[in-house]
C-alpha cells in the first residue's frame, strides 16, 4: 500500500465519483456493477461502468470504459483510480486485462480500493508487478 503522505489527492473524494458512476452499470446478467473514476495529472476526473453483453466477450470493465472514454477527451496523463463494485464493504481490485491496459497510461497508478467503508491505496506496480511493455512502440506527431 502507498504511504497517505505521499499522496497528493483525495481517495475518498474518488470513490464517492466511482460509485457515482456505478449506479450508472448495465448489468442484467451478473448483477454486479462496478464503477471507476479516474483522476488525471490537471486536476479532472473522468468516470466509467460496466457494460455487459449478452455475448460476454464483448462486456467492457468499468476501469477500461472510463478510461477510453479519458483518451476521447484528450486524457492521457492517470494519477489515481477509484474502483467500487459487488457487495457493500468488500474490495474490488481491477481485473488482469484493466490492470495491463491502465499500465499502458501509468505504470505506477494509484489504486484506491474500497475495504468496509475505508479507502485503501495500492500502486499499480504492487497489483501488477510484471507489466507487459511494448518496446516497439513509438510516439505519434502529437504525443499520442
Amino acid at each position: 500500500m502507498t504511504d497517505p503522505e505521499e499522496r497528493c489527492f483525495d481517495p475518498e473524494a474518488l470513490l464517492i465519483e466511482a460509485k457515482k458512476a456505478g449506479a450508472n452499470a448495465y448489468v442484467p446478467y451478473s448483477s454486479f456493477p462496478v464503477g471507476a473514476a479516474i483522476l488525471f495529472d490537471d486536476g479532472s476526473v473522468v468516470s466509467g461502468c460496466n457494460v455487459e453483453n449478452g455475448s460476454y466477450g464483448l462486456s467492457i470493465c468499468a476501469e477500461r470504459n472510463a478510461m477510453a472514454a479519458a483518451v476521447n477527451e484528450g486524457h492521457l496523463k492517470p494519477v489515481a483510480i477509484a474502483v467500487v463494485g459487488g457487495r457493500q464493504g468488500e474490495i474490488c481490485p481491477p481485473c488482469g486485462a484493466c490492470r495491463q491496459f491502465l499500465s499502458e497510461f501509468n505504470s505506477n497508478l494509484s489504486i484506491v480500493l474500497e475495504d468496509k467503508g475505508k479507502p485503501i491505496v495500492y500502486s499499480l506496480r504492487e497489483l501488477l508487478p510484471l507489466q507487459f511493455k511494448f518496446s516497439g512502440k513509438g510516439e505519434t506527431k502529437n504525443g499520442r
